[in-house]
């Protein structure tokens, strides 16, 4: 059933998300395929945005227009891949109906029985924006779009009694493909990431310099934030990259400010915990002895040696 309310349309079954984009009904209430390119709908009808109440795969190989999600806009005129979960919100506006493609789309209840009800959780691009979709070569393209088609004939098939096994492992090959075609575009977009990591080191050192720990810890939310990019993504970037999280790194930062403070006479212990934002300076000296394998105390006290 659709549902309107002030800020979106909420969409609770495929039938009526087939409804309103002039598609025929799924085959199966549970899981179904869009084809853009037979998409028929005013998108002026959901410029508040759509919520959807399971997961989408959206595989486009041509658009023209870009995608608004939250505040941003992002360019998608050479196709690719985005992945929505269940509850997020997407907004549409004029310019996006000029595209093809096709768009998965999975209840989650359709994979209740399986592990990959719990795997796909895990899938962190699940989590991404917009802004951080998969582009795809053409081969990457072509192997795409097979198992699409392969999941699109196995919904065609008649229903039996291996139906939803068949297309549970189908749908496992495309998650596999992608966590492997992201990995490949964290390489192939060193560069850019490369700034990324500059820009995020920056960002550390203003936040001790200007002393907005004083105000608390920095946060893997704030440091995306600042950045313009998801959490997962920003972690996952790293993690490629580095082989350390965002959260790895914000330790490592602040143990090298927590260096420079014990290093000084005039901070104590707790002086130096309360400058870097700890509430309780347990937890400061928890963290410092998990990095260095030493106290804050003997830290400081091999410099009045």
């Amino acid at each position: 059933m659709l549902y309107e309310n002030k800020t979106s349309h909420s969409f609770t079954s495929l039938s009526a998300l087939h409804e309103a984009m002039g598609q025929p009904s799924s085959l199966h209430p549970l899981i179904g395929l869009i084809d853009y390119g037979k998409a028929v709908f005013d998108p002026k009808e959901y410029e508040n945005g759509i919520k959807l109440d399971f997961y989408k795969i959206s595989f486009k190989t041509k658009f023209k227009g870009k995608i608004k999600y939250g505040q941003g806009y992002y360019d998608f005129q050479d196709g690719g891949m985005s992945f929505v979960s269940p509850g997020q919100i997407l907004r549409m506006d004029q310019e996006e109906a000029d595209y093809s493609g096709m768009s998965l789309h999975i209840h989650p209840d359709f994979l209740q029985p399986y592990p990959l009800a719990r795997k796909i959780r895990k899938c962190g691009f699940f989590s991404y924006s917009a802004a951080e979709a998969l582009y795809l070569s053409e081969r990457e393209k072509q192997t795409i779009s097979h198992i699409f088609n392969d999941i699109q004939n196995e919904l065609n098939e008649r229903i039996d009694a291996f139906s939803q096994d068949v297309i549970i492992s189908q749908i496992e090959l495309l998650l596999t493909y992608s966590n492997r075609f992201y990995n490949r575009q964290f390489i192939t977009r060193k560069a850019v990431n490369n700034d990324l990591v500059s820009r995020m080191e920056q960002v550390l050192n203003d936040y001790f310099e200007h002393e907005k720990s004083l105000e608390g810890l920095p946060t893997v939310e704030y440091l995306a934030s600042q950045l313009n990019v998801t959490p997962r993504y920003l972690s996952d970037m790293l993690r490629l990259h580095t082989g350390q999280n965002a959260q790895h790194h914000i330790h490592e930062k602040l143990i090298e400010k927590a260096k420079d403070y014990l290093s000084a006479e005039q901070y104590s212990v707790s002086a130096t915990a309360y400058q870097l934002g700890f509430e309780h300076p347990q937890s400061f000296s928890k963290l410092f002895k998990k990095k260095t394998s030493l106290t804050p105390n003997e830290f400081k006290q091999s410099f009045q040696q």
